[in-house]
């Protein structure tokens, strides 16, 4: 029998890769919300893989505790993602999904784009997306990891945030209000680069979100974390000297400037 995999929070998207998994035959292991996982790694110490498919909020906590045996071998998909949120919690080389694909309840998964994944087990986590007809591609080393990450920072952080201001889908943004769109993402550009302390590629980042933008032109802007966004983008500004002055009309506009 193959090695076990455990997917800590079993949710929309760690269920798609759940399955994914046991089509491989990999037995599968939940950890839920209340489940000691120190308990669950004594009888598990060894996973092929453990699954961090926890919401991007629980995360710095989930992070923390994860047990010694698992830490080696450790998948990341979180909204928002960046290399200082595993470096923070001392791991240092997880492997990492910046994760393209919709899983909406009752329905079975949308594929906007291949979903990139790096590090030590990404050819494994590959094979378990495609054994459900999702694609998925590993990058060649670290700095096209950060680029993807960014990129669906930059995706998420303008739609959501846009989409306060006016709602609608991903084509109607980038149909009538392009202009807007890229200017905002810009600022979401400069916010990532001074959080990650990298010299971003501007132009293809812009290029490739117009992709996205389009991959699902009836995908709604503004999801319910639209405003815990547009609030944690502004802290993350305020914190690091950095103005974002179309976030801030933005949440004038809400009455939360």
């Amino acid at each position: 029998m193959k090695a076990a995999v455990v997917v800590w929070g079993v949710g929309e998207i760690g269920s798609v890769l759940a399955r994914g998994f046991l089509r491989l035959g990999h037995p599968v292991v939940p950890v839920n919300r209340g489940d000691d996982p120190d308990a669950i790694a004594g009888q598990y110490p060894r996973p092929a893989l453990v699954v961090v498919a926890v919401g991007e909020q629980a995360l710095p906590a989930v992070l923390q505790q994860v047990p010694p045996p698992w830490r080696d071998r450790l998948l990341l998909l979180q909204n928002e993602l960046l290399p200082m949120h595993w470096q923070q919690a001392g791991l240092e080389h997880p492997t990492v999904i910046s994760v393209w694909f919709e899983k909406k309840p009752g329905k079975g998964p949308l594929q906007l784009l291949s979903s990139p994944v790096y590090g030590p087990h990404a050819a494994l986590v590959a094979e378990a997306l495609k054994a459900v007809d999702l694609q998925a591609r590993v990058l060649p080393d670290e700095a096209a990891l950060l680029h993807e990450l960014v990129l669906k920072n930059v995706y998420i952080l303008t739609t959501n945030i846009g989409g306060l201001r006016y709602g609608g889908s991903t084509g109607q943004c980038w149909d009538e209000h392009r202009d807007f769109a890229c200017a905002l993402a810009r600022e979401i550009i400069g916010l990532q680069a001074a959080l990650t302390g990298a010299r971003l590629d501007e132009s293809a980042l812009l290029e490739r979100m117009s992709e996205a933008f389009l991959a699902d032109p009836h995908h709604a802007c503004m999801g319910r974390s639209a405003p815990a966004r547009l609030q944690r983008a502004l802290e993350q500004a305020d914190q690091l000297g950095l103005e974002l002055p179309l976030c801030r009309a933005i949440a004038l506009e809400r009455g939360a400037g």
